[in-house]
């Protein structure tokens, strides 16, 4: 028996083309266009039944020849253009993926696409941090001032459970992701919510895992970098919410599960920010986890977290704040 084809879907469109550097969605004339600055490199039909790309024209002929049912020339008059036309539900998601990246490469500058496409290894990661260094960068981060007070008021009013169904809760992560210098434009008098809109759409599509960090299973890992790639992907005005954002809002939803990062941490452990180095983040908090749940003994984890000094905060943040102390800070 064949396999089953997974066919290409718009919500496959958007997903590529947000996850590809300097791309804007823009609306044009009832029809969602996907660009580079002022050159459009994809852009769907009013009904999103097809798909235009970018596509040099010298080729475009073979190409159409080749598959017909798939692929057609564009209208006349833009025929001088680099471009093509698809049937999106004749493509699969692995076709598609090919053709959105290829489109996008055509208008990016090259050093652009290469540090996208062939980022640099990451370097080794370090070892899981002994007791005795939690303790110490704990020590350093409780000096901060204020280092809880966001929290605490983020956690009071959402009653301890962050629910994005709700507008109030929305509000809320909305005013705690600034107060940590995310700069997320907040909508004047008058204006839609934007920025909420997306995110309650965002929260109807994913299923968060509650387990703690160290208990994370590889599929639920994988289950929140799709979210965080979609969610940094998210539309905010000109630029989209982006990948500390949306590390801290994943961490904010699931305080016990997600070791989120900043452009620093990330760019020293992992070289790059997308949904498969989040992933890699996520599995490097998990075995640092386990091994300082080993180093305790078979303390429980919140016993654990006391002694160390950050007494009702989860292990994954005190993790992140060990590596925020000898990073960021550090810097």
């Amino acid at each position: 028996m064949s396999e089953e084809r997974a066919v290409a879907t718009v919500d496959d469109v958007r997903r590529l083309a947000m996850g590809l550097p300097r791309t804007e969605e823009h609306l044009i004339r009832d029809r969602v266009k996907f660009r580079i600055g002022s050159i459009v490199y994809l852009a769907l039909s009013r009904d999103e039944s097809e798909l235009g790309f970018a596509f040099p024209k010298e080729e475009r002929a073979a190409l159409v020849a080749a598959e017909p049912e798939k692929f057609f020339l564009p209208r006349e008059s833009d025929l001088r253009f680099n471009w093509v036309e698809a049937r999106l539900g004749a493509l699969d998601a692995g076709e598609l993926t090919e053709l959105v990246t290829e489109a996008w490469r055509m208008v990016v500058p090259a050093k652009v696409a290469r540090a996208h496409l062939d980022p640099p290894a990451a370097p080794p990661l370090p070892p899981a941090p002994s007791l005795a260094e939690l303790r110490s960068s704990a020590e350093v981060f409780n000096g901060f001032a204020g280092v809880d007070r966001s929290w605490q008021a983020l956690r009071e009013e959402t009653g301890g459970a962050l629910d994005l169904s709700l507008a109030a809760h929305r509000s809320a992560l909305h005013r705690w992701l600034n107060s940590w210098g995310c700069r997320i434009r907040y909508p004047r008098e008058g204006e839609p919510d934007t920025f909420g809109a997306g995110l309650a759409a965002w929260w109807g599509r994913h299923t968060l895992a509650h387990a703690p960090l160290a208990r994370l299973t590889p599929r639920e890992i994988s289950r929140f970098a799709a979210a965080y790639e979609e969610l940094a992907a998210l539309p905010i005005g000109r630029r989209s919410l982006g990948p500390t954002a949306a590390a801290k809002a994943l961490y904010a939803l699931r305080p016990d599960s997600v070791m989120p990062w900043d452009a620093a941490i990330a760019q020293r452990l992992h070289g790059v920010r997308d949904g498969a180095a989040f992933a890699r983040h996520l599995a490097l908090g998990r075995s640092w986890a386990r091994a300082v749940l080993e180093q305790g003994g078979g303390r429980g984890e919140a016993a654990l977290c006391a002694e160390i000094g950050r007494p009702g905060v989860s292990l994954a943040k005190i993790l992140d704040e060990h590596l925020y102390v000898t990073i960021t800070h550090a810097a």
